[in-house]
């Protein structure tokens, strides 16, 4: 079976799309269509863009979410899913790409996300951090011996988890971990505490957009973040993408879970080549690929 999984926040680089613009009209159109529906003009940015001017978190998240998806359309009748997943910022191309978004409701929703989230990183100094080279109960226990706020936030793989939180608190916790044994307790140069707590404010934003939006049923199931379970239903898909932003991601319990139910091929759409080597990390016995264009 076939799973298509769409990266997130960080996989960005300057002359992202470029050549599916150039090359094929409905990623012209599409593109176009995203210019107005954002109100400028973010092709400029993909395209020309400095790395600074891509890190703006209003530009970066409708930057790769437009690369995912549009790369999904291009594809055409070779996109032929029987399960997807997206990581964090992700979640959102995999459901346009499945048909349980309209484009133009995704890229509004992630471009409200973005907003959101900016708000929220501004309240208060929060951070997170890269820990390497520890079981996950570790770091659940170490975060949860900490005083403040800090919590397990992506578990990418094993051996690899990042945490999230107040800056004071996940610096506590990086040291802690140090002593308990990881190889790396590194904090990250990130906007904020992303999928914790401290997302609360974004999370109540978020929901009233995620609640007016319609919804539809997948053309095939998605492992989403916060239980790593196949959902079909439209309204368990829209109360698990409310939930996302302050829950983890379960990237290694939805991999597991989508091999478990027969995946054996997996194919990267968008920017970057981060989620293969998460895959292959995760199980080094399936196939792991990016998406490639037609006539490639």
């Amino acid at each position: 079976m076939k799973a298509y999984v769409f990266p997130g926040q960080g996989a960005q680089f300057s002359g992202m799309g470029l050549d599916l613009y150039e090359k094929y009209p409905i990623a012209q159109e599409l593109f176009e269509e995203a210019n107005d529906i954002l109100g400028f003009a973010i092709t400029d940015i993909m395209f020309e863009g400095t790395a600074e001017q891509l890190k703006e978190t209003k530009v970066t998240q409708p930057a790769i979410f437009l690369h995912s998806v549009i790369l999904s359309k291009v594809l055409g009748k070779a996109f032929r899913p029987d399960m997807v997943a997206g990581h964090s910022l992700g979640e959102f191309s995999a459901l346009v790409a499945n048909g349980a978004l309209k484009f133009a409701d995704g890229l509004t929703l992630v471009s409200q996300r973005a907003m959101a989230m900016q708000k929220a990183c501004e309240r208060t100094p929060s951070t997170m951090a890269a820990v390497l080279g520890l079981d996950d109960a570790v770091v659940e226990e170490i975060c949860g011996s900490v005083e403040g706020v800090v919590v397990p936030a992506n578990y990418n793989c094993p051996g690899q988890l990042v945490i999230s939180g107040e800056t004071g608190a996940v610096e506590k916790a990086c040291e802690k971990l140090k002593e308990a044994g990881a190889r790396r307790a590194l904090v990250l140069p990130v906007g904020g505490a992303f999928h914790s707590p401290m997302m609360e404010p974004a999370r109540e934003e978020l929901a009233a957009a995620i609640e007016s939006t319609s919804f539809s049923e997948p053309t095939c199931p998605i492992y989403q973040n916060v239980n790593a379970m196949p959902v079909k239903k439209a309204a368990e898909i829209q109360k698990n993408l409310i939930a996302q932003l302050t829950a983890p991601v379960r990237w290694t319990q939805s991999v597991q879970r989508m091999i478990a139910d027969g995946a054996t091929v997996f194919t990267e759409v968008g920017p970057g080549k981060v989620l293969q080597g998460l895959v292959k990390k995760i199980d080094p016995g399936v196939e792991a690929f990016s998406a490639e264009l037609p006539g490639d």
